[in-house]
Parts: C-alpha cells; structure tokens; sequence
C-alpha cells in the first residue's frame, strides 16, 4: 500500500493594483523547482502561522514589502511531480514599502490575459476565476493547456 503524500501548505499573494487592475508576477528562483517560471508571491506556511501571518512574511522576505491585511479568498490543490500543494489564495490591494527581488527574481505587473510565460500550472484555476470576474476569456498557454483540467 502506497502512504498518502502529504499536502505542502501555501500561502499565495494575489497582489492587485488598483490603479490599473494589473497582477503582480514574479520568477520562481534559480535552485527551485521550476526555477524561471512566473507565479504569484508567496511560501510555505510554518507551524503555527496562520495564512495572512505566513504571507506577511513571505511577501516581506521575498519583495520586500508589508502587506495591511489579507484574507483567503480560494484554496486549490495541485500535484506537482516534486510536491503536492493546497494554495491558500489571498486578494490583496494595500501594502507598503518599496518592492525590492530579494531572491534574484524578476517582476512584472501584468494585465489580464498575460503576457509573460511560462506560468507555473497550479496558478490556472485562479488565473480563469481572474478573468471571469473581469468578464475576460481564459486561454491556457498551449504548452500546459493539456495539463490542467478543464473547471466545472
């Protein structure tokens, strides 16, 4: 009997500015998995954090910044060959402090649909629940749209 894999808790900034509607997006770093690949900020949640403690660190550890709040708005799983993840999705629209890539990765605040690619899969569900919001169509990039499941 195979032992059940055990989830990796995230918890994962959508950061929205205001001004424009746009997405901030940064490089997963050089040494982790899928290194290169854009996502939305965020880590791994400690024991005894909450999700809004563990994105405040996160966000200040890796950009530099302190976020005024957070709240979940969507959980998703995804199975990545390497991990399987639950990703505690938090909207948030208020920070300060400058925005510094603490890991060497690079940033780009993105309109919806994105022009930047690659996109780490497990961030589609969100990215179509984005775009339906906004009234938007989702199209999946043609090199992962065989990899995700399509919503219901």
């Amino acid at each position: 009997m195979t032992a059940a894999r055990k989830h990796t808790e995230v918890a994962v900034g959508v950061l929205i500015r205001l001004s424009d509607d746009a997405l901030l997006l940064s490089t997963r770093p050089e040494g982790k998995a899928y290194a290169g690949y854009w996502e939305f900020p965020g880590g791994k949640i400690e024991a005894g954090e909450t999700v809004e403690q563990a994105l405040r660190r996160e966000l200040h550890e890796e950009l530099g910044i302190t976020i005024d709040g957070a709240e979940v708005w969507k959980v998703t799983e995804h199975d990545y060959p390497h991990a399987l993840v639950r990703l505690h999705w938090c909207k948030v629209t208020a920070w300060s402090g400058e925005f510094e890539m603490r890991e060497g990765q690079q940033m780009a605040w993105q309109q919806l649909p994105l022009e930047v690619t690659p996109v780490l899969p497990g961030a589609f569900p969100v990215l179509q629940w984005l775009c339906e919001e906004r009234g938007l169509p989702f199209v999946a990039p043609p090199a992962v749209a065989s990899v995700i499941a399509p919503a219901n």
